[in-house]
């Protein structure tokens, strides 16, 4: 920020299992305030109060459909939130269900458990549009990354743009607007996450959770890579145009994990 403020970035966890993870790091050391709120505190005066004061917003994952409102009571004011940042400019970063109820919030459509459900490390193209997006330009060539989703945007808001797309499921990246993203995979999920997810259940799907952990280990280096890309990248617009004219640019190295 030009004024000497950190910027700030609110974060929205849906659910205690998908917390912003090792974006918070990441995020701090490039030069944000990070505040992670649970969805439940979202009254209206905690709505006005993001859209009147956050640099930048992150809506995480959980296992909802963005109009869930019946188990989830907070997604209404979520939605708001969304919709007020768009309104305004405010960088936006929708992860999982939070791309979803981007998409959602901005006309898009999304199916409950649609197609084949995706589960621990997978492989996603960027689309040609990618080369000239702030966050996903340079990706020229499959990423793995992290997805636990079985629910899908089939339809793109009006005018979004598609970044990346796999075989599975068409839409794993996009933005609206020009300050507004959304991923269905888990940028802030190593491969450590999948330590916490359940066996058993997996198991009826037909999947192996110990296969899945070798293979998002093995791809571990990429996919951390790329995610720190975009999350550095994503930080540069909550930073802002007069901060992002006035640094210089991150290269992609070795990050952390």
């Amino acid at each position: 920020m030009s004024d000497g403020r950190r910027a700030l970035l609110v974060a929205v966890r849906n659910s205690p299992g998908s917390p912003l993870g090792r974006l918070t790091g990441w995020f701090e050391s490039d030069g944000l305030e990070v505040r992670e709120v649970p969805g439940e505190a979202l009254g209206d005066a905690a709505v006005d109060a993001v859209v009147g004061r956050a640099d930048g917003v992150v809506l995480l994952g959980g296992g909802l459909m963005p109009d869930d409102d019946g188990a989830a009571p907070w997604l209404p004011r979520e939605r708001e939130l969304a919709a007020g940042a768009l309104a305004r400019g405010i960088p936006l970063l929708g992860i999982c269900l939070g791309a979803q109820l981007l998409a959602h919030v901005a006309g898009g459509r999304v199916v409950r458990s649609h197609g084949v459900p995706e589960r621990g490390s997978c492989r996603v193209s960027p689309t040609t549009e990618a080369a000239a997006d702030p966050l996903f330009a340079g990706l020229r060539e499959d990423f793995p990354v992290i997805q636990n989703h079985a629910d899908q945007v089939v339809e793109l808001p009006p005018g979004a743009v598609l970044l990346a797309t796999s075989p599975v499921c068409r839409v794993q990246a996009f933005r609206v607007g020009a300050t507004a993203w959304g991923v269905q995979f888990h940028p802030e999920a190593g491969a450590s996450r999948l330590g916490s997810w359940d066996a058993a259940a997996l198991s009826q799907e037909g999947l192996d959770l110990a296969a899945l952990r070798r293979e998002a280990e093995r791809v571990q280096p990429r996919a951390t890579e790329v995610a720190r890309l975009l999350a550095g990248r994503f930080a540069e617009q909550v930073r802002g145009p007069a901060d992002r004219a006035s640094r210089p640019r991150r290269r992609s190295g070795r990050p952390e994990r």
